[in-house]
């Protein structure tokens, strides 16, 4: 687990641990590390959510897919961040599929032995369990930020707020985003072909500028 600490010193599960305590706490919640190709699922919707998973390499993304097929990206799972703790801790079916966006090495814990105090009564757990609270009220900000994008009426609204979003987030016009365009429609629940004819769009009217997933926002409108 050593050559994870750097890792997992990122993670914000685990935000102010030393490397002693993070030595011990892998050692008390039983946590290990399983290896995925990219494309193979980590957690498939259905199955009961008891585990929380904290990526050490690679990246997942967290999706659903309808009863015709159709795919929505709800978000991608980067090293240092973890997935599926809000319904490991409801104790619920899993409602969405995590997919290895490339191959990974996924670090695996019990969220039962997460939110419980061992028999040696470790110190860290009631740090663990503050800093989790932390991560489901900035998730449940986030899952606000998306639904306030994708209410949007026109594909060009979507991408637009979007983009904005991103710029404000990321503190710059230009940015970086994680997805491909195939992935980013998905994400904002709209076609491909119409995204990428907006997007062109966009470019043409001198508002924005874009060379695969690096975008430049130009003019601060959603005109």
């Amino acid at each position: 687990m050593k050559k994870y600490f750097a890792i997992l010193r990122r993670c914000p599960l685990f935000l102010g641990f030393s490397d002693g305590e993070l030595s011990a706490v892998s050692d008390c919640l039983g946590a290990a590390v399983s290896s995925f190709a990219r494309g193979e699922t980590v957690f498939t919707v259905g199955e009961k959510a008891e585990l929380v998973g904290i990526v050490l390499r690679g990246e997942v993304r967290i999706e659903r897919v309808d009863y015709y097929g159709t795919r929505t990206v709800i978000g991608t799972v980067g090293a240092g961040e973890l997935f599926g703790e809000s319904f490991a801790c409801a104790g619920v079916p899993l409602p969405i599929d995590a997919v290895a966006a490339a191959d990974a090495e996924i670090l695996l814990v019990d969220c039962r032995r997460l939110l419980t105090s061992c028999t040696n009564a470790c110190d860290f757990h009631r740090r663990l369990i503050y800093n989790l609270m932390q991560i489901l009220a900035a998730k449940n900000l986030a899952f606000h930020r998306k639904l306030e994008i994708t209410s949007k009426r026109t594909t060009r609204e979507k991408l637009l707020a979007y983009l904005l979003s991103e710029a404000e987030r990321q503190r710059t016009a230009s940015f970086t985003i994680p997805f491909d365009r195939q992935t980013l429609a998905d994400y904002l629940a709209v076609d491909r072909s119409g995204l990428s004819a907006e997007i062109g769009k966009l470019v043409r009217e001198g508002i924005l500028e874009t060379r695969k997933n690096e975008f430049t926002l130009l003019k601060n409108t959603l005109s």
